[in-house]
């Protein structure tokens, strides 16, 4: 879809501090053939829980975007593994925490795109809603035993622990500064590929009941068996090609005058099949070199990577970048955004 008024207010994470993968490797917690190929230098990780550290990037987005609690109209949380209880709803906590106001607070799913799908929603909420109103996208995430092996549950992934947030508001600023606009955000789907995540396996009665930790490769394996490894690999490749297409379509964008991209903190391997040769995109251009020190945020490496382009001055006024994610499931999705050059002087 695209936009017109929607813009990037306020963003925000919290990162804790990495720890390096050869550091990682001599106290054994992973074997280097698990992890040199990658790319992945250090990851971080974190003890605090995922909804703790997603509400304090939340509070920093807010201030960053200047916001009233009362001016937000919707909370969207996303994230990919256990958030620290049963039973329990996680977007209401960052609410509490964050806001402490009475707006719609809803969970996103999608594994590794749900930050990218709940700012696609959010858009779209505000887009239906008179003008002035404000959403708060967050995310968060932390990677831990005996659930999940950051270091092999999902081989050539290296996890990272960490919470981001995101203000989107319907208007722009009105002191006229320079701003980051929402031109467009497309998603696509693939529902013949969930099998990459489910495998032959039967349904269980309760979580973890497969493997503890969590192992993504043996379904994939058995799911690639069955549909053909050049048939999954098209497929993936086609959904993040179309989405990325569409999205730089509705946005009146050409893929070279992009200066930015934004694309997961995967292992090397995968973002060289699933993104920088299918997309012709120069690894210089994209956020990489800070991405491959955090590890992969789990649904938060599309709004981290634009905060550090933001905080960074990387986007220049002027400048555009397009945000890119993809999920189990199988979802892709694109956004593009623009710094706007604001009032000079």
């Amino acid at each position: 879809m695209r936009y017109d008024d929607i813009y990037v207010a306020g963003t925000g994470r919290h990162l804790p501090e990495a720890i390096e993968t050869a550091d990682a490797e001599k106290r054994g917690l992973c074997a280097r053939k698990d992890v040199w190929r990658t790319g992945i230098q250090a990851v971080c990780v974190a003890a605090d829980a995922p909804p703790e550290m997603a509400a304090d990037a939340a509070r920093q987005a807010m201030k960053d975007a200047g916001a009233d609690p009362s001016d937000v109209e919707l909370v969207l949380h996303a994230s990919v593994h256990y958030q620290g209880h049963d039973l329990w709803a996680a977007a209401s906590y960052v609410q509490r925490e964050a806001l402490g106001n009475d707006c719609p607070a809803v969970e996103v799913g999608q594994q590794s795109n749900g930050g990218m799908a709940a700012i696609e929603l959010a858009a779209a909420y505000l887009a239906a809603r008179p003008a002035g109103g404000k959403a708060l996208v967050s995310t968060g995430d932390r990677f831990a035993p005996p659930g999940f092996d950051r270091w092999r549950t999902d081989p050539g992934t290296i996890c990272g622990d960490g919470g981001t947030a995101m203000v989107l508001a319907r208007g722009a600023p009105d002191d006229g500064r320079s701003a980051v606009r929402l031109r467009s955000a497309v998603s696509v789907s693939d529902p013949g590929l969930e099998i990459l995540g489910r495998g032959t396996r039967p349904f269980a009665d309760a979580p973890l009941a497969a493997a503890r930790p969590i192992d993504a490769e043996a379904p994939r394996e058995e799911a690639v068996s069955e549909l053909g490894f050049a048939e999954v690999l098209r497929r993936l490749r086609d959904g993040q090609v179309s989405a990325v297409g569409r999205a730089l379509s509705e946005a009146g964008v050409e893929r070279a005058e992009v200066d930015w991209f934004v694309l997961p903190h995967l292992g090397l391997p995968k973002m060289d099949v699933q993104f920088f040769e299918p997309l012709g995109i120069d690894r210089a251009r994209t956020t990489w070199d800070w991405g491959s020190r955090i590890g992969h945020l789990g649904a938060g490496d599309q709004i981290a990577g634009l905060d550090e382009l933001i905080v960074t001055g990387r986007l220049a006024p002027g400048q555009r970048c397009l945000l890119a994610g993809v999920g189990a499931g199988f979802t892709w999705s694109a956004a593009v955004v623009e710094r706007t050059p604001g009032v000079v002087g």
